[in-house]
């Protein structure tokens, strides 16, 4: 069993009722719970910063299919980080538009770089990596 360690936070009130407002929006239990999840969010903002961190997460990209060779383009890149892919989901959006979610496990200088080639292609329109932790260092 975990030891729990009770302390005091001064804050304003105004300030108190927002974050009362915004965890009972985001369903928390107690604003006990919500002030945990944002202390190992700064933890794994702090992890993630070595470049040599084993990370997950997912890179999102949204690009237009008719663009010439772009799917190739893209496919060929992925190919490069096998590796680092876990799994791809691809969905059609309209006649024109695809997303492609990948999920990806490595070292965070290399998902980072593999995320800005897929981002930085001509022809995607939006992207974004998402990156967690391996969970490792959490309680």
């Amino acid at each position: 069993m975990w030891e729990l360690t009770r302390f005091g936070v001064s804050i304003k009130d105004d300030l108190l009722k927002r974050f009362d407002e915004l965890i009972m929006e985001k369903n928390y239990v107690n604003r006990s719970e919500a002030i945990r999840d944002l202390i190992r969010d700064m933890l794994v903002d702090e992890e993630n910063k070595d470049e040599n961190t084993e990370v997950v997460g997912t890179i999102t990209i949204v690009y237009d299919h008719e663009v010439h060779e772009l799917s190739d383009v893209l496919t060929e890149i992925q190919h490069k980080a096998l590796k680092a892919i876990v799994s791809t989901l691809h969905i059609h959006l309209d006649a024109h538009n695809c997303l492609e979610v990948l999920v990806v496990k490595g070292k965070g200088k290399d998902i980072r770089s593999i995320a800005d080639t897929l981002i930085g292609t001509k022809g995607v329109k939006h992207g974004k990596l998402t990156i967690t932790t391996m969970g490792k260092y959490l309680s």
